[in-house]
C-alpha cells in the first residue's frame, strides 16, 4: 500500500520545505490544498467550479469541496508511490472525513509527523521567509540563503517576494489559531498509533535525516 503521510506543525515549522525534500528523496507527491484548489479552479473541474461559486459568494471553501478536489487528485496515476499532505487536515473533523475518504479506496494514514517547534522562535522564522518571484522557490534570510547573494539557485532569478502576512503580529495570531484548531490533531493521530514527533528546531539537513528515517521505516 502506498504511504499516506501528513505533516503537522505551526506556521514556519518547515512543512513545505520538508515535503519537497521528501518528494526528491522518496518519489512521493506533495499535495498542498492551496495548490490543489488553484489547479481545480484553473481546470474548471466540477469541484473547482463549486469552489469558485463559494468563493464568489464570499465564503470559505467547504470541507466537502476540498475533499472532493482531493479525491479527484488521488485518482491520478502519479500518486501511486504515495503522497504527503501539507495543510490538510486542519481540524479533527477534517481528519475523520479524510479517514473515510481514504477507506473508500482501501487506504489509510501511514504516519502523521509532528514537526515540534518553539513558538517564540517561529515568529523570527516566518518573518524571515521569502520566495523567488520567478519560480516560487522558498528561502530565508537566516536559514536558507541563495548560494550567491541576490541570485536564486533554482532558476537564476534576481527578484524576491514576501507574503504580506509574514510579520510578527500576524504570525502570533496564526500560532494561536494553530494551537486552538490544529494541534488537537496530534492527540487524534496519537490515539490511532500513527503519530511521529520530530524536533524541528535544528538545521534543515538534520530534520531531513530524521524524516528520512521515519519514511524509510514505513515504506520498507
Amino acid at each position: 500500500m502506498a504511504p499516506v503521510i501528513i505533516l503537522l506543525g505551526p506556521p514556519g515549522a518547515g512543512k513545505g520545505t520538508q515535503a519537497r525534500i521528501l518528494e526528491e528523496d522518496f518519489g512521493l507527491i506533495q499535495l498542498s490544498t492551496g495548490d490543489l484548489l488553484r489547479a481545480a479552479l484553473s481546470a474548471g473541474t466540477p469541484s473547482g467550479l463549486a469552489a469558485k461559486a463559494e468563493m464568489a459568494a464570499g465564503a470559505l471553501v467547504s470541507d466537502e469541496i476540498v475533499l472532493a478536489i482531493l479525491k479527484d487528485r488521488l485518482r491520478q496515476p502519479d500518486v501511486a508511490k504515495g503522497i504527503i499532505l501539507d495543510g490538510f487536515p486542519r481540524t479533527a473533523g477534517q481528519a475523520a472525513a479524510l479517514d473515510q475518504l481514504l477507506a473508500e479506496t482501501g487506504q489509510k494514514i501511514t504516519a502523521a509527523i509532528s514537526l515540534e517547534v518553539d513558538d517564540a522562535a517561529m515568529v523570527g522564522r516566518v518573518a524571515g521567509r521569502h520566495n523567488c518571484a520567478a519560480c516560487g522557490e522558498g528561502y530565508h534570510d537566516q536559514f536558507k540563503r541563495p548560494a550567491r547573494a541576490g541570485v536564486y539557485d533554482k532558476c537564476g532569478g534576481t527578484e524576491f517576494k514576501r507574503r504580506a502576512d509574514d510579520n510578527a503580529e500576524t504570525v502570533r495570531d496564526r500560532l494561536i489559531a494553530y494551537h486552538a484548531q490544529t494541534a488537537p490533531l496530534i492527540a487524534y493521530y496519537d490515539s490511532k498509533g500513527v503519530l511521529e514527533r520530530i524536533d524541528a528546531m535544528g538545521a534543515i539537513a538534520e530534520i531531513r535525516q530524521s524524516l528520512g528515517q521515519i519514511v524509510t521505516g514505513i515504506t520498507a
